[in-house]
């Protein structure tokens, strides 16, 4: 006899030569999915963060931690629904910084430093959200890495 054996819904069926599904045993005892590990929103108070802007000519990302490090709140112009050429421009900065923002300001934060990053357009209009968002701005630093005669730089392009 041959034996054949699927899993189907929450029942395992094994089908026997007539065809005939026979059910053995429930699987009402296995977790499916991961319902225990759903994070809950942290009602903890922030009250200083760093805001660290990446701003690259294709987006820009906004990332909100705290003092430690751990992010709290993070945007990126492309989750708040800008496609294609338009994520790299300074109003879809503006909105991914004010999107990432707002969250923290619910969560009580007053002051931050900002970190930005890149050569990207969207740099100056996300500082401007920042600064219209109502926290106070501690210190402000530009962190672009920046070559001290390091890698050989690749060819120009021939088109």
């Amino acid at each position: 006899m041959a034996k054949a054996v699927s899993r189907t819904g929450s029942r395992r069926n094994v089908r026997i030569g007539s065809r005939r599904n026979v059910r053995i045993g429930s699987r009402r005892n296995v977790r499916i999915g991961s319902r225990r590990n759903v994070r809950r929103k942290s009602t903890r108070r922030i009250p200083k963060g760093v805001i660290h802007v990446q701003a690259s000519f294709n987006n820009t990302i906004v990332t909100v931690t705290d003092l430690r490090g751990r992010v709290v709140s993070w945007s990126s112009a492309g989750t708040c629904g800008f496609k294609g050429p338009r994520r790299g421009t300074p109003f879809a900065a503006q909105t991914a910084a004010a999107d990432a923002i707002r969250t923290v300001v619910d969560q009580g934060m007053q002051r931050a430093a900002v970190m930005i990053k890149g050569p990207g357009l969207g740099r100056d209009a996300a500082l401007r959200a920042i600064r219209r968002s109502g926290i106070r701005l501690t210190f402000l630093r530009d962190v672009t890495p920046m070559p001290h005669n390091g890698c050989r730089p690749p060819n120009k392009r021939r088109v």
